[in-house]
């Protein structure tokens, strides 16, 4: 069940590079709501959508945010060798997503952490018994199943806000602009205590 460490999501390339977006899933993960999944095809994938997203980001800087996330979530790798030969027998509306559902298979994810949605077919993740979760959905469940440990985590991540610093109010403005739009509603009812 999501709000266990036990619980096991694999979170897909167009997660991991918003900062704000990983760095809330990778802050619940570190603080042991659940486990944090992914691949190395994944990490090329969000360091170069990152890198031409933003050209004043270098590649010296995406390296040591790719280092940190490696750090802090040790055990976030599924090896390509665990999932490869599953890729083709998959079948997706786009084939360049299909590593991402074989290597949550091999990795026995109990879901998937995606923007994309519509890229994972309930019936498809249905057979595999997979769900396929918006971020905003995610990261909102956790806070219903374990509020007092999501809160806690919210906390930690705006603390580390220091040039400038950001008040309850600009992190939850921050969490709105990135898509975060339902989780951000709900910390509204709790502002005092983030």
């Amino acid at each position: 069940m999501a709000g266990s460490s036990r619980y096991i999501a694999v979170l897909d390339a167009c997660v991991m590079y918003p900062i704000t977006v990983t760095n809330v899933l990778a802050q619940l993960a570190v603080d042991g709501l659940y486990t944090a999944k992914w691949t190395r095809r994944i990490d090329v994938e969000w360091v170069g959508a990152l890198l031409k997203n933003y050209q004043n980001f270098s590649q010296e800087q995406a390296s040591r945010r790719l280092d940190a996330l490696h750090a802090a979530i040790p055990d976030w790798e599924i090896e390509e060798e665990r999932y490869l030969d599953l890729i083709e027998i998959l079948d997706l509306p786009d084939p360049k997503d299909r590593h991402v559902l074989a290597a949550a298979i091999a990795g026995h994810a109990d879901c998937i952490v995606t923007f994309n949605t519509k890229d994972f077919p309930f019936l498809e993740m249905e057979k595999r018994g997979i769900e396929v979760l918006h971020p905003d959905d995610f990261i909102s469940l956790q806070l219903t199943l374990e509020p007092v440990l999501a809160l806690t985590s919210i906390k930690h991540i705006r603390a580390r806000f220091k040039n400038p610093p950001k008040t309850a109010q600009e992190f939850i403005a921050l969490l709105e602009r990135v898509g975060l739009v339902g989780f951000a509603d709900k910390l509204k009812d709790a502002v005092e205590l983030i």
